[in-house]
């Protein structure tokens, strides 16, 4: 077992990372391993394998992007809220204040949308571990 699996508190909230980027995937998960709260569920890369995933577990929460192969963030989204509303946080480059996107996903259904966060420094690491955490947790209390 490795330290995060031993220190996760069995309340952690389940977390399916959904991003076509591998390196944008194995930052958010090293950010949702590192937070005592939250569990790492699943990571994919695409809306499919994402679906096949979630036949076997439900997460608690999805964190998905919007420019995605085979199927965009927001169609995705909108078969999540049609068939099985999960809460979602939208995590996208595309996603500034305002933006259409932005708009777009939040009428849909996204609890939360956050523009892409600078991974490029320890400091901008931490602040985006701290602004994820928080939209998983407060996506998932409703």
């Amino acid at each position: 077992m490795t330290q995060s699996t031993v220190s996760k508190d069995s309340n952690a909230l389940r977390v399916m990372v959904v991003d076509d980027s591998a390196s944008i995937r194995s930052a958010f998960s090293a950010i949702i391993a590192a937070d005592p709260g939250l569990s790492l569920m699943a990571a994919a890369p695409d809306a499919f394998i994402a679906v096949e995933k979630m036949r076997q577990e439900v997460p608690d929460v999805i964190l998905l992007d919007l420019e995605m192969p085979r199927m965009d963030g927001l169609t995705f989204l909108k078969k999540i809220m049609a068939q099985r509303p999960i809460p979602v946080v939208v995590c996208s480059s595309h996603t500034d204040a305002g933006s259409d996107a932005m708009m777009k996903a939040l009428e849909i259904g996204a609890a939360e949308v956050l523009a892409k966060p600078r991974l490029d420094t320890v400091i901008a690491r931490q602040e985006a571990a701290v602004r994820i955490g928080d939209a998983l947790r407060a996506a998932a209390r409703g």
